[in-house]
């Protein structure tokens, strides 16, 4: 694979919390818009290849989307614009300060595995789904 779907965001797969946002994202995303791929995996390499700005480090959220790499609270915002309502409600957040809602995205981020927990590895997806999956 040399191109990025349009929509496609990369998560922390051994991430507890992370993991139970993609499967409520995959019952709300009705017209099936979004990929997914843990950063973990080679997908994520290859992001990294393509994209400068992509991070290294797995605490963060990245949504690309058509080529363009967003992080953290504002990754989270911008997914939530491409959802049907009431989740793209959410969505609003992208009008506040990427100082002010990355505050408490990285409070969110520390604590993660303390408060959700953490997998060994990254679970399977559902076979149903799984063609939205990216390794």
């Amino acid at each position: 694979m040399k191109e990025l779907p349009p929509h496609l965001l990369f998560y922390d797969g051994v991430c507890a919390m992370c993991n139970g946002i993609v499967k409520a994202m995959l019952r709300v995303d009705q017209e099936q818009v979004f990929h997914f791929a843990p950063l973990q995996g080679e997908t994520a390499e290859l992001a990294r290849e393509i994209h400068r700005e992509f991070p290294t480090e797995i605490e963060t959220l990245v949504y690309v989307r058509r080529g363009e790499v967003f992080l953290r609270s504002r990754a989270a915002a911008l997914c939530m614009q491409q959802m049907p309502y009431p989740a793209k409600a959410l969505s609003w957040f992208r009008f506040l300060p990427a100082w002010f809602t990355d505050f408490f995205y990285g409070i969110i981020a520390r604590t993660r595995y303390r408060v959700f927990g953490k997998y060994d590895h990254c679970p399977l997806p559902p076979a149903e789904v799984r063609s939205r999956f990216l390794p």
